[in-house]
């Protein structure tokens, strides 16, 4: 039995979204966005988006929930705009993770709106410090935590007018449970490989002590295959 708020993370839907994006490729190679006709260029770029929309009553009925027929693939910003999620009726929560220098907050940038709550702690730590961007004092990092779990516990409880909340994180999927299920949130796996990811750190340093950084991104794969 699934429950509507865990059935995105089930192994059955995780897999049949997988195959779907197989299968869906056209004879180029591309995966078109079934909604604009654009094609979707990154994997974590793609939502399946059910026709009818999900609910506790329906989640089960694997006629509706795990039908190909009543799926479709779309970006996420097409999804977004299906939804009318912008609109304010409701709010969404979104904890975007990957390696560092994976792209996380570029796609935050790209689909986040003015009026959305983001949380990085990059952004926490300069913001309370003023030091420069990815540098982390640790006297403060006590601080620092403190503000991200005030601001969790705003999302948890759904305080405020934001209409979407983003969390940046460079944690693997499996540390992150407990914090999806305490903000009531979705993954979305920017899945950058490690050779990209050093490329980009080495293309675009913007502050960051380099050596520190490639240990970050090496450790970050390493506790990946664990």
């Amino acid at each position: 039995m699934f429950q509507l708020k865990d059935f995105y993370q089930s192994k059955e839907w995780l897999k049949l979204r997988e195959v779907l994006m197989m299968e869906r490729v056209n004879q180029n190679g591309e995966l078109i966005c079934e909604y604009c006709g654009k094609p979707i260029t990154r994997a974590y770029d793609c939502i399946a988006h059910h026709t009818v929309e999900l609910n506790e009553d329906n989640v089960n009925d694997v006629s509706i929930s795990l039908n190909p027929e009543k799926i479709k693939l779309i970006h996420f910003r097409c999804h977004n705009q299906i939804h009318n999620r912008f609109d304010g009726l409701s709010q969404k929560v979104y904890i975007v993770h990957g390696a560092p220098c994976s792209g996380k907050s570029t796609f935050v940038r790209e689909h986040a709106n003015r009026d959305d709550l983001i949380i990085d702690l990059d952004a926490i730590y300069k913001a309370l410090t003023l030091c420069e961007t990815h540098e982390q004092p640790q006297r403060v990092k006590a601080n620092v935590f403190g503000v991200r779990d005030c601001l969790f516990d705003m999302i948890r409880t759904r305080k405020g007018k934001w209409r979407n909340a983003w969390v940046i994180s460079s944690k693997i999927a499996l540390e992150l449970e407990r914090e999806r299920e305490l903000l009531g949130a979705t993954l979305i796996h920017i899945d950058t490989d490690e050779e990209t990811c050093l490329r980009n750190l080495y293309m675009h340093p913007e502050g960051r002590d380099t050596e520190d950084w490639e240990d970050y991104i090496r450790k970050y794969f390493e506790r990946c295959t664990i």
